[in-house]
């Protein structure tokens, strides 16, 4: 028999081989040996409400890419934060502990400064000690709340975080001097944007993963958090100023709520709505947050794509969320910092393996779930001592019932529950406001003192956490305690006469 082999055989071998090799290098040094674990992609944004095109917060959003991410897995149409502010929100998420029982409240101190969180198992350390790569870039812990000795501890990498460019002077003049109180267009060339950089820089990590590892990338955007800046090319992407719908708000729509409620916001840097009218601004605020939500969108669409280049898609969870929500003239502010829907109501979406694909949950979730959640999906055993619940039946199947609300706690002792229809909120000073989301969307009529209502208010005040922790030595920033009966903001007393409308 004639053993020589002919060439087209031979060719045939060949041309498989080639096609092996391609594929081997194709899919990026870190995914060279898919790792049995699916790894994970944590996308943070900084002070996005539900102005994004598949949550419908506002009719003229653009957010294309997370839309495409929503289409491929589940999104959360009701999740909420666990507190209205980055450092106590970010600090419970990434601790899996409510603020209630940290004592985190303000903008400081961070996790490593505070006793019952100094020595706690964050989730990037424990993605890590589950023998998983990770990197952060961007914010992801508050700035500043992770000292640079010890960052190196809560990831293997420790990227990039730069800060948003700033213009030489305001180009609003807000009665606040703050140059991060700005708005506009800015700066001439997307490149010089944080978001462009913090994506340049997680992109380039996903191009160089270590081999045969699964891997936790966290990216943080800045924007739409102020100075909310953008370049002309994402103004023009919606009308003029005269043309921007802004947010439905009723006039006098204090005038159900309990003085109390003032109190979580008394002094704030960002303008109220009264002011943004008297200075003719407002139209130009709500385009300034849509245009630099549509950059910052933008810039997730860069990340993702660089997991498909890397070959990484299939086998990776993406979770994306928001810090908190911010409200453009509601409830006559415009900032975070309360617990009424906009502050509290933020993006979630899961995409990956073992995510139901164009699924949308309406069952409440908080991002407490976030931990637990990403910790099944990976195969990893339960984490003991942490507080949310994981969402993965939800992930199956969007209907799954679920028993647990969500609950947002701002300064001690305050707290709003969110059920799949209700918003209860009870006050330090035990006042109280309840909506029912179905029929009042826009929280326009408190029904708490209305006694048919009294057994939905029972039924959610057994929700609120038992524990009231106060708040830690060196609280600052956004911090109302209060002293011998005297409620103090910030330090100090509040005079009801003095307050800002």
């Amino acid at each position: 028999m004639n053993r020589t082999k002919s060439p087209g055989r031979f060719l045939l071998r060949t041309g498989v081989l080639l096609l092996l090799l391609v594929a081997r290098n194709s899919v990026g040094a870190g995914q060279a040996n898919p790792p049995s674990r699916p790894n994970v992609l944590f996308i943070a944004i900084d002070d996005l409400n539900d102005w994004v095109g598949c949550l419908g917060g506002h009719p003229q959003a653009r957010t294309p890419n997370l839309d495409r991410l929503a289409a491929r897995g589940t999104l959360f149409r009701n999740a909420h934060v666990q507190a209205p502010l980055c450092n106590p929100s970010r600090s419970s998420l990434l601790t899996g502990l409510r603020p209630s029982t940290t004592g985190i409240y303000g903008l400081v101190p961070g996790i490593r400064d505070v006793a019952v969180t100094k020595d706690c198992v964050t989730l990037p350390q424990y993605f890590a000690r589950h023998d998983y790569f990770t990197a952060t870039f961007g914010k992801v812990f508050h700035d500043g709340s992770i000292p640079p000795a010890l960052r190196t501890n809560e990831f293997n990498v420790w990227g990039s975080a730069p800060g948003m460019p700033m213009p030489k002077q305001k180009i609003v003049q807000t009665p606040a001097k703050l140059a991060a109180m700005d708005w506009g267009v800015f700066p001439a060339d997307d490149h010089e944007q944080a978001d462009w950089k913090i994506a340049d820089a997680a992109i380039a990590q996903m191009k160089a993963l270590p081999r045969g590892k699964p891997f936790f990338v966290a990216v943080g955007f800045r924007l739409p958090h102020v100075p909310c800046f953008a370049s002309q090319k994402w103004f023009d992407l919606f009308p003029p100023e005269a043309e921007i719908i802004l947010p439905s708000v009723k006039e006098r729509d204090r005038d159900d709520v309990p003085e109390f409620a003032w109190y979580l916001n008394w002094k704030l840097p960002e303008p109220r709505l009264s002011w943004l009218k008297q200075a003719k601004e407002w139209r130009s605020l709500v385009r300034a947050y849509l245009a630099s939500t549509a950059f910052m969108d933008s810039q997730i669409g860069r990340v993702l794509d660089a997991l498909d280049d890397i070959g990484a898609t299939r086998n990776t969870v993406v979770v994306l969320w928001s810090d908190n929500g911010w409200h453009l003239g509601e409830k006559g502010m415009t900032g975070k910092t309360t617990l009424w829907e906009r502050s509290t109501h933020v993006p979630l979406i899961f995409a990956g393996p073992g995510v139901a694909k164009a699924a949308k949950c309406a069952q409440p979730a908080e991002l407490l779930d976030i931990y637990p959640t990403l910790a099944e999906l990976c195969g990893l055993p339960p984490k003991d001592g942490i507080e949310g619940h994981s969402l993965a039946p939800q992930l199956k199947n969007a209907k799954a019932s679920r028993r647990w609300p969500a609950i947002t706690t701002h300064n001690i002792g305050n707290h709003a529950v969110r059920s799949e229809r209700w918003r209860y909120i009870r006050y330090a000073n035990g006042s109280e406001e309840l909506y029912d989301l179905h029929a009042d969307p826009n929280e326009w009529t408190n029904l708490a003192s209305n006694p048919k209502y009294a057994r939905v208010i029972r039924e959610h005040a057994q929700w609120l956490p038992g524990n009231n922790a106060q708040p830690v030595p060196g609280s600052a920033h956004r911090i109302l305690v209060q002293d011998n009966g005297q409620w103090l903001w910030e330090g100090k007393p509040i005079v009801p006469a003095e307050k800002e409308d």
